[in-house]
């Protein structure tokens, strides 16, 4: 099950207090299915309450193949990681913040869940943001210069060669696929934050991913909103 866990701490790396619901709210029988040939590679693998799934994308504004993602990501790191304690609103709030879940640019999310047209951000120069020369050769952004962020949630190329994974089971794995990518973002998050119903560690593993305090309020502000709208 997919608690809900409200908490208000004072956070020690921002210094300013914040009431971050660090766990989303519950999915009525979503649990992972039990037979022995499960990978927490396969989306299919995991039993999603349809019911569910619309309702909350009803109450949250989240598309239902979105939601479907961060729910079956949570899911598959609950099943891998069961200390980390992701909730699927941390993952859908990263998810708004950086692309609007997968609509920015005039893109949108096909039935396989990807990003059509292909989501690239703007050259990481150095100018609006840090600067990041290009360690992919242009594989995945397409520029031989500057790296630039991928997909429904983003990933630069170097962190994309650290976390990528294949979250539908097609063998490949591809940071414009929103499967892909929300397991991606819980499998970084959870490496760099640890126990996620802790506010620091929450914190920390946000800032991991953004180091922008104004970006971690603003992922603060939406995870709130869609654990409330989804009760």
């Amino acid at each position: 099950m997919l608690a809900a866990t409200p908490v208000l701490a004072t956070s020690t790396i921002l210094r300013t207090e914040l009431g971050i619901l660090l766990t989303g709210a519950t999915a009525r029988d979503a649990t992972v299915a039990e037979s022995p040939e499960f990978t927490a590679e396969v989306i299919t693998g995991l039993r999603l309450d349809p019911a569910w799934i619309q309702d909350a994308a009803q109450a949250t504004g989240i598309s239902e193949r979105a939601l479907a993602a961060y729910t079956a990501a949570t899911l598959t790191i609950q099943h891998e990681h069961p200390e980390c304690n992701i909730g699927w609103n941390t993952l859908a709030a990263i998810g708004y913040v950086e692309t609007r879940h997968g609509t920015i640019y005039g893109s949108a999310l096909d039935d396989d869940g990807v990003a059509v047209p292909a989501i690239t951000g703007p050259a990481l120069d150095g100018g609006q943001f840090k600067g990041i020369p290009d360690s992919d050769n242009g594989a995945l952004d397409g520029d031989t210069t500057w790296d630039r962020a991928v997909g429904p949630m983003q990933f630069i190329p170097q962190s994309w060669e650290i976390y990528g994974r294949d979250g539908n089971g097609d063998g490949i794995a591809d940071p414009q696929n929103i499967d892909d990518a929300a397991l991606s973002a819980a499998a970084l998050l959870c490496a760099r934050g640890g126990d996620l119903t802790n506010t620091t560690n929450w914190i920390r593993a946000v800032h991991a991913y953004n180091q922008s305090i104004e970006y971690n309020h603003k992922v603060v502000d939406v995870a709130n909103h869609y654990a409330h709208a989804a009760q």
